[in-house]
């Protein structure tokens, strides 16, 4: 509501590209926030939004980063242009860097290719220059 200016009334049951997710029959919806248990060794990471997670993948040593980090050609970053007002570069960094405990082997942003540890150093270490 705040990133697009809205009230709760115009929000109504949320975002419209997640309506039919919610009306589906198949399976039980669940929104997660950042901290909450998910199934088969799978933990959460507050993204540059509240309803962006990162997810750790023990299992496949792997980061599924969301919008959170992107690669628009650049190499995978946390997109300066992305954040909000009040949403600091250094506050995402800070948020993720536990995964640099992680025997993180593989990085999937949903922007760009599929990449490695050190592109995740990076990213959360050297803060990109703002593209004008």
């Amino acid at each position: 509501m705040q990133k697009y200016g809205v009230t709760a009334e115009q929000a109504g049951d949320g975002s419209p590209d997640l309506v039919w997710l919610r009306a589906s029959d198949a399976f039980v919806w669940h929104p997660y926030a950042p901290g909450d248990p998910l199934p088969s060794a799978i933990e959460s990471y507050p993204g540059r939004e509240p309803n962006d997670l990162v997810l750790w993948v023990e299992g496949a040593a792997t980061v599924i980063a969301g919008d959170t980090l992107v690669d628009f050609g650049g190499g995978v970053e946390i997109s300066p242009g992305w954040l909000r007002k009040d949403v600091t570069w250094e506050s995402v960094a800070a948020g993720l860097r536990p995964l640099l405990e992680k025997p993180v082997e593989h990085v999937l942003p949903t922007h760009g290719a599929p990449t490695n540890r050190a592109a995740l150093e990076r990213a959360l270490t050297v803060e990109p220059t703002p593209r004008g």
